[in-house]
């Protein structure tokens, strides 16, 4: 039940580009700034609900600094990559941790059930390159080098926050509200620093607050309960299922057109997906016959 509840939070990111294409006009620090906001300011009630502020007392310091580096150092980071390099390769490459979950879950156990999992991965990574991938733009270039560098901080960032985060299973996950309210802080003060504010309008305060209502709210929720009680290496195979919801969602919306990429890419996330899940069951029925009287 943890992992498909974690599983929730990749449906709920499917809707990231849709809503975020609503919000399209607005800064980049600007947008992390309100998302995390408006998701702070929707998720306060669960403050009052009894007990919740004791508990926040005793979280250790280790568990705020892993929640709000993750949540925000991702995110910034996220941005600053889009800022310095075309979205596809930044996409492409912040993408990479799905299959740094999987790697870094693993690194514990057998290099025989290693197998199945990391090609699931990898197939995985190969439909979500097809996806965000875009010849057009040219391919890798020197001048890109710093985006492309902090594409793969937000990768290592994410995929250390989301398999570190089982270390702090006892932490409630209320303290999500925190995480959020860091952020919008920390989105905020970048915003001040490196941009020129712009006053939201019509449809892009419909983006904002289905974005934390949804992929910049209550996801970082449910994926904070799932990795921590839920199986991480099978919800890093699943998180490719991502990127492909994300762009059927846009297809059906009028706003991409469907290719064969798609289809392809369809087959290869499914299957990886499929593949891995299938390596992570063997592994479990073989440590539950290895414990069998």
């Amino acid at each position: 039940m943890p992992t498909l509840i974690g599983f929730g939070a990749i449906l709920l990111w499917a809707a990231l580009a849709l809503l975020t294409s609503l919000t399209t006009r607005l800064p980049l620090f600007e947008w992390l700034a309100l998302t995390f906001g408006l998701a702070t300011l929707l998720s306060l009630p669960l403050l009052l609900r009894r007990g919740a502020l004791a508990s926040l007392r005793a979280v250790p310091v280790g568990g705020w600094v892993l929640g709000i580096v993750g949540l925000f150092g991702y995110h910034a980071f996220y941005m600053l990559a889009l800022k310095n390099a075309p979205t596809a390769q930044a996409g492409l490459i912040a993408y990479l941790w799905p299959l740094l979950i999987v790697l870094l879950s693993m690194l514990r156990q057998p290099l025989g059930r290693w197998t199945l999992p990391v090609i699931g991965g990898g197939l995985g990574l190969v439909g979500a390159a097809l996806l965000v991938f875009d010849p057009a733009e040219g391919g890798f270039r020197a001048e890109y080098a710093a985006g492309y560098g902090f594409a793969l901080v937000c990768a290592l960032l994410w995929s250390g926050y989301s398999v570190l985060n089982r270390r702090y299973s006892a932490v409630p996950t209320v303290a999500v509200v925190v995480y959020c309210g860091a952020a919008a802080l920390g989105g905020l003060g970048l915003s001040l620093a490196f941009e020129n504010w712009v006053t939201p309008r019509g449809l892009e305060w419909v983006g904002l607050v289905g974005l934390a209502l949804g992929p910049m709210g209550l996801a970082f929720f449910v994926w904070d309960f799932g990795t921590k009680h839920g199986n991480v290496t099978l919800l890093g195979a699943l998180s490719y299922f991502a990127p492909l919801l994300s762009t059927v969602l846009l297809v059906l919306a009028g706003r991409a057109q469907p290719t064969w990429a798609l289809g392809l890419a369809t087959l290869l996330i499914v299957g990886g997906a499929g593949l891995a899940a299938l390596g992570l069951r063997r592994g479990a029925v073989t440590d539950a016959e290895a414990g069998a009287p």
